[in-house]
């Protein structure tokens, strides 16, 4: 099957969770008060500050289960079982083959994706909406994106295009070492 975007996709695509995938009411997810409730596709902790996912959250998703892109979440909580639970509750669970999900550095959470996937780094993309973990991880030859606003289907496409003009050679294979 023909994928609808040009060059070549990366075979493995990796989000961080707070600010990037979902807004937990304006903090990370660690600052908030479990128990979780969920009404609907609504998601609220015992104050009743509300969890949800950006708006093109979903489309992005299935286009990379479309595309056949491996996913992977990548983030630095302090309350690793908290951020789990609202992936299930959220119900995108199902999209990601791996999670690093522990207070650690993003470089121990890509040593980590790699080992388990075998993936090279230079055929990674990360989104994340701390400059900080961009900086870090970029030192991998991982295509690193700024989440400003939280995931856009826009800044998804172009980044897509954007990973595909990496370093390429004449056969089109991303040269990992460049």
């Amino acid at each position: 099957m023909a994928t609808a975007y040009p060059g070549r996709l990366p075979e493995l695509i990796v989000f961080d969770l707070d600010f990037t995938l979902w807004d937990c009411g304006g903090t990370w997810c660690d600052c908030l008060s479990p128990p979780f409730r969920s009404k609907g596709p609504r998601v609220t902790d015992r104050t009743g500050r509300h969890i949800r996912l950006y708006d093109d959250v979903n489309a992005i998703l299935e286009v990379c289960k479309t595309e056949k892109i491996a996913l992977a979440l990548a983030s630095r909580t302090e309350q690793p079982p908290w951020a789990r639970q609202l992936v299930r509750m959220l119900e995108i669970d199902h999209y990601f083959t791996l999670a690093e999900i522990y207070p650690s550095s993003k470089l121990k959470h890509f040593q980590a994706l790699q080992s388990a996937s075998g993936v090279d780094f230079c055929d990674m993309l990360f989104f994340d909406d701390e400059m900080r973990n961009i900086r870090e991880v970029s030192t991998l030859n991982v295509t690193c994106v700024h989440v400003a606003d939280g995931m856009t289907r826009a800044l998804f496409d172009d980044s897509l295009v954007r990973h595909a003009g990496r370093s390429a050679d004449g056969d089109g294979a991303v040269q990992c070492n460049a």
